[in-house]
């Protein structure tokens, strides 16, 4: 099979995965493939100092297929391509029958010892060729994305997944510091000194026990965003498990969106329960509108940007555009589906008695006393961010290379195994920074446990910036306004989802620390 063509184009691109022999030291040849093709090279021909231009105008593609010996059918497995660069020579082109003598119209392949390169001269037109041989392949049609595994991707996503493997293990050396040496030597004399019935003042963490768990300013909307971050959680987490599984091919993108967002709509019923349950403690009286905010409030701000962003698309007549139809099915899903789920849960979540707390808290509230510069909440919020941010930005590159420069993600192993790093970088830096602000007597922990997880989202947009200054050529304005749009999405999405990772782990590192100690 081959076709003929001739063009004078200046570019050609096309994003097909590349055949790449490498030598290795003991002589021998290892395969390794690549995204895409080299549409030229640089070099000197025939002994010349003077280098040159050349294009590869010729694909030599090999397409692989997968027989069942049960039902004798055929599926095509994969392919490669090997570009070369072939100075075609015919004597008079006929558009309807060209003849090229560098190419054998019998076996349909190049003639052997045709191999000048084709240089790149504005002035001369260019020949493109190719050809296609197939091969049966023992790769089964569940495994035929594993190439993209023997890519050169790999080694660095062990060095991500090492990078933040080092960063938990620093995290988790000053939680069990804090744990088993500081906290449990605290607790062992706060319990020694109620014995021996000595009148020492209270000093430390123990000292604002009455405060503790007073209700924070704003608690609806804590409630709201806390539930709202467990739906979140359960989405992604059930998402990334039907990934690793191999339900979701990779080369659908439509279906994984797909997927998350049913995953999201049926998942309304764990938001309900979990805002429910945490405003029923703060003994919060107007359930029916902390349902309703639960409801409506993040999936509304998404909503609408979406919306602005599509109605963008529109007005650029794109056929990327987002059907109208489309948009109502999602509203339809949102109000028929999700908000009575939501309802429910909340429904569910009041009817369960409410959670107590390990020590009563005082009528009138402690007077903080000055923090140290570092101890501001501002600071230490910006500080807990980093780590989480650190621990997945090197995967964040492969996922935005993905959505903006057309590439395929496949491992998700990797991913998987980078979430539960992020989480329980989130729950440890979190714990850490609250024991010491409960330490300076600092008792408004509630909103600052979930900033400072959630702060790792202000990284991941700055980096986002970075991105699209280094890495994207948009230059349209419709386009940057695109991609910060989504960016911000994922961003927010991303800020409510670290953000409860870190309240519900301060919530059981206070609970489990002030139940521990014998308070009158």
């Amino acid at each position: 099979m081959q076709n003929l063509q001739r063009t004078s184009r200046k570019k050609l691109m096309m994003n097909i995965a590349l055949i790449f022999l490498r030598q290795r030291r003991d002589g021998s040849q290892s395969t390794t493939y690549e995204h895409g093709f080299r549409v030229g090279f640089k070099g000197n021909y025939a002994g010349t100092k003077e280098e040159k231009y050349f294009i590869n105008n010729h694909l030599s593609f090999r397409v692989m297929f997968h027989r069942d010996t049960e039902t004798d059918a055929a599926r095509i497995v994969g392919f490669e391509v090997t570009p070369n660069s072939i100075n075609h020579e015919y004597k008079e082109w006929d558009e309807k029958n060209p003849q090229v003598t560098t190419c054998n119209k019998d076996t349909k392949n190049l003639v052997p010892g045709s191999t000048v390169p084709q240089e790149v001269d504005l002035g001369k037109e260019v020949v493109f060729t190719y050809d296609v041989t197939f091969k049966e392949s023992d790769i089964k049609w569940a495994s035929r994305w594993d190439t993209y595994l023997l890519m050169n991707d790999d080694q660095i996503h062990w060095f991500s997944i090492i990078n933040s493997l080092m960063i938990v293990l620093f995290l988790s050396g000053m939680v069990a510091m804090i744990m088993m040496r500081t906290l449990y030597k605290d607790i062992s004399n706060y319990n020694q000194l109620e014995t021996q019935d000595e009148a020492q003042e209270e000093t430390g963490w123990k000292l604002v026990h009455g405060d503790v768990f007073r209700a924070p300013s704003n608690y609806g909307l804590l409630c709201v965003y806390v539930g709202t971050g467990v739906q979140i959680f359960a989405m992604t987490l059930v998402t990334m498990i039907f990934a690793l599984l191999g339900f979701l091919s990779p080369s659908n993108r439509g279906g994984l969106m797909t997927a998350m967002v049913l995953l999201w709509v049926f998942m309304g019923i764990f938001a309900g329960y979990s805002s429910a349950r945490l405003y029923k403690m703060f003994k919060g009286t107007e359930w029916k509108r902390n349902t309703l905010k639960t409801a409506f409030m993040f999936p509304g701000v998404l909503f609408v940007i979406f919306f602005v962003l599509n109605a963008l698309i529109w007005g650029e007549q794109s056929s990327g555009a987002v059907p109208f139809g489309t948009m109502i099915a999602l509203v339809c899903l949102w109000f028929g589906i999700s908000v009575p789920l939501v309802f429910v849960g909340s429904y569910l979540g009041f009817k369960k008695p409410a959670i107590e707390d390990p020590v009563k808290t005082n009528k009138i509230p402690r007077q903080i006393p000055e923090q140290a510069w570092y101890m501001k909440p501002l600071f230490s919020i910006l500080i807990g961010g980093i780590l989480p941010f650190g621990a997945v930005f090197i995967e964040l590159f492969f996922i935005l290379t993905s959505i903006w420069l057309n590439q395929f993600y496949y491992i998700f192993g990797f991913l998987f195994i980078v979430f539960i790093i992020l989480i329980i970088t989130c729950a440890e830096i979190t714990i850490v920074l609250c024991y010491f602000q409960l330490c300076s007597e600092d008792y408004y922990w509630w909103w600052r446990s979930y900033l400072t997880a959630g702060s790792s989202a202000f990284y991941l947009f700055l980096y986002s910036i970075f991105y699209f200054f280094t890495k994207l050529e948009i230059t349209k304005l419709v386009s940057g306004i695109l991609y910060f749009g989504y960016m911000v999405i994922v961003s927010y999405a991303f800020f409510v989802l670290t953000g409860t990772i870190g309240f519900y782990a301060c919530f059981w590192f206070v609970r489990k620390i002030y139940s521990s100690v014998k308070i009158d």
